[in-house]
């Protein structure tokens, strides 16, 4: 299946995105990708380090002619998010993604592609591997953990790069230069709960939420997509005030960073209200199906009846539980009074699991004002205390703020003008990047992002386009061969 893959152009690099992407490399467990770089990098006979949280720097010296240039650290992060449909059969710890041209785009098999950011990886080992490109000395630095912590760009020690310039290749729009980015924080709620035994004359039901879009809890917060966890939060309420419904279990999403596509719950109710309670919800499944219609049109939600369980959550709790999730905000809280169009703060409600006692919920909070980002923590905080529940918060990073006299932003700027005919739009997104922790350790770097366009990352939707390779590979040729002398 991938073979097609290695046949598009530019060859060098969808050649390196094949064989990366036959490499496991789940956030956490980047082991096998770290060993797949430091072998790479060793067999063009280069210097490879890597550091004691698992970065892999490889140096690369300048190209004839150019040795007087400014030392570019080229980074990207070797983990992926791991998303797939609920009935694809597929290992990501042990399987390489499956990819196939439709059209202009490359898809994977049912899940994620690794586009995110495996085409950044791909550009710059095709770089380090290039005898034909003009280039000034390279530091290519591949960080791990981005996607579920930054723990990579976190823990990497100042001192360790030399270079003057920072190129991040984590955009995901190819017409767009980024100059910033928001910071991040996981805030989660969990209690336990006394489970009660099922009483007689009661009926036992799955409800499966499927076919929402998700996609990435930054880029794609503003769309208004559809979230599989206040969808089914919507559903219970409703059979909970109305019927008497009493919670099984629940599990619904799987990463912060990701909106929620799927959730699947087990229900009772009694055998007395059971038809109403069919058609109720049948009913409130028509509404929100006609809601979500224009930007989540499969989606699919089914309740069918099934064996009876031995115990469901007590009524105090749930009751609780059901109001929180109803109060705790999801999507965008602020948008930038500073950047058009650009969203400040928002909270991506990730993951809920429900079962044998025990409720947690997961959430992702993100800004590019770090006041509004502790505001949105303590609303969060604040819904889920009143209810009983512990709410911790971890893996706190800051934003990148924008600096529009960046040297290597002139560059960029001049060049995407001189190949496109038009402007690059500059702007700052509200997804996570590394630049604003590297940034920490390295103050006096500049630095810059950019990148092919990628739509549906997160998602088993993510999809690279060909052609935006194609003209963002002429980009990152171009923009090395001008980089500004020392």
């Amino acid at each position: 299946m991938n073979s097609e893959i290695r046949v598009l152009e530019p060859k060098n690099l969808w050649n390196k995105f094949a064989d990366l992407n036959a490499v496991p490399r789940p956030s956490k467990k980047e082991e096998r990708v770290i060993a797949f770089m430091k072998d790479f990098g060793e067999s063009l006979g280069l210097a490879v380090e890597i550091d004691k949280v698992g970065n892999v720097l490889i140096r690369k010296p300048a190209t004839s002619g150019m040795e007087d240039r400014k030392i570019v650290v080229m980074q990207s992060h070797l983990d992926m998010v791991h998303q797939k449909n609920a009935d694809t059969d597929f290992d990501f710890d042990t399987q390489g993604i499956e990819m196939y041209v439709d059209g202009d785009w490359v898809r994977a098999n049912g899940t994620t592609l690794g586009a995110d950011n495996g085409l950044g990886v791909a550009t710059i080992m095709a770089i380090l591997e290039s005898t034909d490109i003009i280039h000034p000395a390279i530091e290519a630095l591949f960080t791990i953990d981005e996607e579920t912590g930054m723990t990579g760009a976190m823990g990497l020690e100042g001192g360790w790069l030399q270079g003057d310039i920072l190129l991040n290749l984590d955009t995901e729009e190819d017409d767009e230069i980024g100059v910033g980015c928001a910071g991040g924080i996981d805030v989660t709620a969990k209690r336990n709960y006394k489970e009660e035994l099922v009483t007689d004359g009661k009926l036992a039901y799955t409800i499966s939420i499927r076919g929402l879009n998700g996609g990435h809890s930054g880029m794609d917060i503003h769309k208004g997509l559809g979230n599989a966890n206040k969808i089914m939060n919507r559903l219970l309420f409703d059979g909970f005030e109305n019927f008497g419904l009493q919670i099984n279990e629940v599990r619904g999403g799987s990463l912060r960073n990701a909106i929620p596509r799927e959730s699947f719950a087990k229900i009772v109710v009694d055998m007395v209200q059971a038809e109403a309670f069919e058609f109720e919800i049948g009913e409130l499944i028509k509404i929100i199906q006609a809601e979500l219609s224009v930007v989540d049109p499969n989606l699919t939600i089914e309740i069918s009846t099934t064996d009876l369980p031995v115990k469901v959550m007590e009524l105090g709790v749930q009751e609780g539980f059901l109001k929180a999730l109803y109060a705790a905000h999801n999507g965008v809280y602020n948008m930038s009074a500073s950047i058009p169009d650009l969203v400040e703060t928002s909270n991506n409600i990730a993951k809920i699991t429900i079962k044998d006692g025990s409720i947690v919920i997961e959430c992702l909070t993100r800004s590019s004002v770090e006041s509004s980002k502790q505001d949105l923590v303590n609303k969060l905080r604040a819904t889920f205390e009143l209810v009983g529940c512990e709410v911790t918060v971890g893996g706190d990073y800051p934003g990148w703020a924008p600096n529009m006299n960046s040297s290597i932003l002139t560059v960029l700027d001049e060049l995407y003008q001189k190949l496109n005919g038009e402007k690059a739009h500059v702007a700052a997104c509200h997804a996570g990047l590394e630049c604003g922790i590297l940034g920490q350790n390295y103050p006096d770097m500049d630095m810059i992002s950019f990148g092919p366009t990628i739509l549906g990352a997160h998602s088993p939707d993510e999809r690279a386009s060909i052609s935006s390779v194609q003209k963002y590979w002429k980009f990152v040729r171009e923009i090395l061969e001008n980089i500004p002398k020392k």
